[in-house]
């Protein structure tokens, strides 16, 4: 079997699953509609499931035509194309700030739910009214992977780190007025946290949240049963 698969304008990681334990995702934003198309198709020929991230909505009616049975998060802006069947395992606790939040928080959710982790939501339980955090924490604390997702100041991260005993993955988001500088703020606010356990990815990258907490969610999960 070929180890790629060349495009020309790609050159398709068939090995990725067998290196890394996951096939690769595909990044929409940049790609002409003719370009993923060609994509999914060989993926698909490939008997791969296919996850596209930052997809647009024109993209998505372009492969509908191509694909019926792809399905499109608007939301979270999530292309996936199911051929084999996804087992579940264990559990990813999701939370925001606040609503704006959301986006970046369904690009997550929507990443460890494709790659074999079972979600829960838990959205605008921010510092801002943190006593909507208190009321959800003994669920939260539940799960074995948490992703806090905060734009503004950025402290869901470090506030949800030292009250569970599980990771916590924290995604800056580029939510806020003028000097949150399109997210900097909220990272540098993450990166400084003194709640130890915390990890910080780049700012909106959802799909980088949900991939490691997926990583850690099957490694825990593998290794108790």
């Amino acid at each position: 079997m070929d180890k790629y698969i060349d495009l020309g304008y790609a050159k398709l990681d068939l090995e990725r699953g067998k290196r890394r334990g996951f096939s690769e995702a595909v990044f929409c934003e940049c790609k002409t509609s003719e370009q993923l198309a060609g994509i999914f198709e060989s993926f698909k020929a490939a008997g791969e499931n296919i996850i596209g991230t930052r997809a647009s909505e024109e993209q998505f009616n372009f492969l509908k035509q191509k694909f019926p049975e792809i399905k499109y998060s608007k939301e979270g802006r999530v292309l996936t194309l199911i051929q084999k069947e996804i087992k579940k395992i264990g559990e990813v606790a999701v939370c925001t700030g606040g609503t704006g939040d959301i986006p970046v928080a369904e690009e997550a959710a929507l990443t460890a739910e494709f790659f074999g982790s079972n979600v829960k939501r838990y959205y605008d339980v921010g510092v801002a009214g943190i006593h909507r955090l208190f009321d959800k924490i003994d669920e939260i604390r539940k799960a074995d992977v948490i992703i806090a997702v905060a734009g503004m100041e950025g402290a869901l991260g470090g506030i949800i780190t030292g009250l569970v005993d599980v990771p916590v993955i924290a995604v800056p988001t580029s939510v806020g007025y003028g000097s949150s500088f399109n997210g900097l703020s909220a990272l540098l606010t993450m990166l400084n946290s003194c709640a130890e356990g915390m990890t910080v990815v780049n700012i909106d990258n959802g799909f980088n949240a949900g991939y490691s907490a997926n990583r850690i969610n099957q490694g825990i999960n593998r290794r108790d049963n």
